[in-house]
């Protein structure tokens, strides 16, 4: 889940607004989030990277194999 090269992060200016953009390269995985211009660079990639990380642990238990109860799903 966590990837080798990092994670894509993308800043765009929208008025008194910053859309953050945070991007997995390996699975292609993308989420963004609205803040105020007034916030650090920082705190707003840190934010947008801890959704994208909440996206990818979610993804990741919706495609494990359901080991409760008996029998296989099919």
């Amino acid at each position: 889940m966590s990837s080798k090269q990092g994670y894509l992060v993308e800043f765009i200016t929208m008025g008194q607004s910053i859309k953050v953009c945070a991007i997995d390269p390996e699975t292609g995985t993308e989420v963004s989030i609205v803040a105020p211009s007034n916030i650090s660079q920082k705190e707003m990639e840190q934010t947008a990277v801890k959704k994208l990380l909440y996206v990818l642990n979610k993804k990741a238990k919706e495609n494990a194999p359901n080991k409760k109860g008996r029998g296989i799903i099919i």
